[in-house]
């Protein structure tokens, strides 16, 4: 990246979610050069019924990478997992559709995350997350078919998104370890709405375990994207040296 040149990041983000945006800060706080700016669109629920998934259309998501155009972003980036449930096409629409509306390259963080499960050669992948038994099953259906096992997960039954950014490090630190003493090697932290990367470098110090946040991932598929220099990051894992 040329140092005269300033790279502006756009994040999508669900309305009610409160941990993705000081995360995202944090982590590209310490990139020289780069900024980070948000959009939003509703999500109230993470759910299966008509309601919750009818906030995944993809109408008001591309209303919001406009605004985020607006600003003169390089990349726009869904910091989100709904294609866990939905479906990966899901996202490479959404993509396609944002780029089409507002000429800005896109991605999202399964996307991301995705890239980096191919990369590092990943078959078998623990799941922590905050959802419902029927949203865990469908994510673990999506993934069995992309040839990745996620049989070993720990979801806490929960469906309001923004009770998500309640949870505390410490219950997000037993539901990890227990995934580690059940035999997972790769973990993926699949809910941008937990306040858990800032715990993904002790995390994997202490366990030799492979930790994808989600929250990072979009944001590690960004600066791929942008020609950024990942180098400087410290302290978010060993993705970003990936």
């Amino acid at each position: 990246m040329p140092k005269s040149k300033r790279i502006r990041f756009g994040i999508l983000t669900p309305s009610s979610n409160t941990a993705l945006e000081p995360l995202s800060q944090q982590i590209v706080s310490q990139l020289p050069g780069v900024s980070v700016h948000f959009s939003r669109f509703r999500v109230l629920k993470i759910a299966l019924d008509t309601d919750a998934l009818a906030q995944f259309d993809n109408t008001p998501i591309i209303e919001a990478a406009r605004l985020l155009a607006d600003a003169k972003v390089d990349v726009i980036g869904w910091s989100g997992t709904s294609s866990g449930w939905l479906g990966f096409k899901a996202d490479e629409k959404l993509c396609e559709e944002i780029t089409a509306a507002t000429g800005i390259p896109a991605t999202t963080s399964v996307l991301g995350l995705n890239k980096l499960i191919k990369r590092l050669d990943i078959r078998y992948l623990g799941l922590l997350t905050p959802y419902t038994t029927d949203v865990q099953a469908a994510i673990i259906k999506t993934y069995s078919r992309y040839g990745v096992n996620c049989s070993v997960e720990k979801h806490l039954g929960k469906h309001d998104n923004a009770s998500y950014g309640n949870i505390t490090e410490d219950v997000l630190d037993t539901c990890f370890w227990e995934l580690v003493e059940r035999g997972a090697t790769a973990v993926s932290v699949f809910c941008t709405g937990l306040n858990a990367a800032q715990l993904v470098d002790r995390w994997e110090k202490k366990s030799g375990v492979v930790v994808l946040d989600t929250v990072a991932t979009v944001l590690w598929d960004m600066c791929a994207i942008t020609g950024v220099d990942m180098k400087a990051l410290k302290g978010w894992g060993s993705l970003f040296s990936i």
